[in-house]
């Protein structure tokens, strides 16, 4: 029973968040009923829709580890974003230099270089914060615009695929390319991977004395360096474990899904992340259910703009709202107590 009042507030506020979404769409001329049964019933209707569904899942989910690992130890890591962005430049170097060796290397040598890239990327804001007190949101924001830089410089310089109508790099070595679990509809091995990183990141930060260490500095940094915590080395320790996750989504994009670098392959998935990350209120464990109901909706509304020409945005709204409905359950809960 407890439990049941505990998430009481958040399905009220999903309810309400797709009944004024519901609102939204009849206004717009369009049946709600209609395009929520496409939304819902798209991602388990076929095989491919369920795989797509699992797809999305994958950036979702590292995207939105990204932020909440860091939040952990109190800190916000706004620049998955780049972080993703320079973990695809990482792997895409090592896939096209290294071209000819064997899978047995180049799988792990693009996985690895992604990993890398993506934490060296987040260790100049941790750096920043531990060296200077230097605010991370505004170090990771700033990092995001660098990265654009990067991504198009690579995509347009000696690597660009001269056929392609949009900046994009010639493809990976074919034997960089991540092995399939499903030929038809295709399903690489990227959803393992990013199974493993959300159960490794579970076990650290719930089951180890480190992992406690960085919980504990979120909750009270004061009395944990009173305690002997060292709470700069946590904040730093987060914000690489964060970037390292979001490196690792860019190396599952460009070695399993795109096999190649390409502008803008990281759409709306930080954005999400951190919608996600913020729904599943900070909590990593909650963090893939969240991931993949959101998932579910992105593929759904992708069906909904096709056979309904009802908008994609109508979604965000969606995901907007079902964000600020549950904020705002949190405020009326504490206000009561």
């Amino acid at each position: 029973m407890t439990q049941i009042k505990k998430f009481l507030p958040y399905f009220i506020a999903i309810l309400a968040a797709f009944l004024a979404a519901g609102i939204f769409i009849a206004a717009l001329g369009f049946n709600p009923f209609k395009a929520y049964e496409t939304i819902f019933s798209t991602s388990f209707r076929t095989p491919n829709g369920f795989i797509q569904t699992l797809i999305k899942w994958v950036p979702l989910t590292l995207l939105a580890l990204a932020f909440t690992v860091p939040l952990s130890s109190g800190k916000f890591n706004i620049g998955a974003e780049g972080q993703m962005i320079v973990g695809g430049i990482g792997s895409a170097a090592v896939g096209i230099i290294f071209a000819d060796l064997p899978p047995a290397l180049l799988i792990p040598l693009i996985i690895l270089a992604g990993i890398l890239a993506g934490s060296l990327w987040g260790l100049i804001s941790a750096w920043l914060l531990y060296q200077f007190n230097i605010n991370e949101i505004l170090t990771t924001v700033l990092l995001n615009f660098v990265s654009f830089s990067l991504i198009d410089y690579v995509c347009t310089g000696p690597w660009r695929d001269p056929a392609a109508g949009h900046p994009t790099t010639i493809p990976i070595g074919e034997n960089g390319f991540l092995p399939m679990l499903i030929d038809q509809p295709p399903l690489n091995i990227g959803v393992l991977l990013a199974l493993v990183a959300t159960v490794g990141v579970y076990l650290y930060t719930n089951k180890t004395t480190a992992g406690y260490e960085l919980v504990v500095t979120g909750a009270n940094p004061r009395a944990s360096k009173v305690h002997g915590i060292n709470i700069r080395q946590m904040f730093l320790f987060s914000m690489v474990i964060g970037a390292a996750l979001a490196g690792l989504s860019g190396a599952i994009e460009v070695s399993g899904t795109h096999n190649r670098l390409i502008e803008g392959m990281h759409s709306n998935f930080p954005t999400l992340g951190l919608i996600i990350g913020l729904i599943a209120r900070g909590k990593n464990q909650a963090v893939p259910f969240v991931a993949f109901f959101i998932a579910i909706l992105e593929v759904g509304a992708s069906a909904m703009q096709r056979t309904l020409l009802i908008p994609v945005q109508v979604v965000l709204i969606m995901e907007a709202l079902i964000l600020i409905f549950i904020l705002l359950s949190d405020l009326i809960r504490r206000r009561q107590k």
